[in-house]
């Protein structure tokens, strides 16, 4: 009785760590809070972003990543982050950068640490499950719509890379 009473109790505790990236919450780029929750039963694309990288040119298919698939239920978050330097100095300067050359409209979290001891909970909770930690700017994890990490992708795999939109297009009715 002990014995599956502890299996109880260890399958429970995995339950909740594999839930983690889904109860995630970062502070908004517009003030506030997004939280991963408000989207559960939406896919949802995490992707650690920054303004000053030869990869920022991403951003135009983030957006059109979100006005294509947002119709059909994907949420893509930025999340601008200086972990490798490459961020503006203010979620402001952030913010104004992304609207006057992507005309981005999808949500966007504050400036936040990705990788290191000062990492997002998510970041953390993604490396804790799938051993995944951004090296870089615009690396891309995909979650299912309950939240569970589905894959993750590295910088040079573009948004409209058919390796990503696959996966997505897997999750979507």
């Amino acid at each position: 009785m002990f014995r599956v009473l502890l299996l109880s109790v260890l399958l429970l505790i995995g339950r909740a760590v594999q839930a983690a990236p889904l109860a995630a919450e970062f502070a908004s780029i517009d003030g506030g809070v997004l939280s991963l929750e408000e989207w559960r039963g939406q896919p949802v694309l995490v992707v650690n972003t920054a303004s000053q990288c030869g990869f920022t040119g991403q951003y135009a298919d983030l957006q059109k990543m979100h006005d294509t698939y947002g119709e059909r239920g994907l949420v893509v978050l930025a999340v601008p982050s200086d972990s490798f330097n490459q961020e503006l100095e203010t979620a402001s300067e952030v913010k104004a950068f992304c609207e006057m050359n992507y005309g981005l409209t999808l949500p966007m979290a504050d400036i936040t640490p990705v990788k290191g001891p000062k990492a997002h909970a998510f970041y953390k909770a993604v490396a804790d499950q799938t051993g995944f930690v951004p090296q870089w700017n615009f690396n891309k994890i995909l979650l299912d719509s309950e939240g569970e990490i589905v894959a993750t992708f590295g910088s040079g795999v573009k948004p409209s890379s058919p390796k990503l939109t696959r996966q997505v297009d897997a999750l979507l009715p």
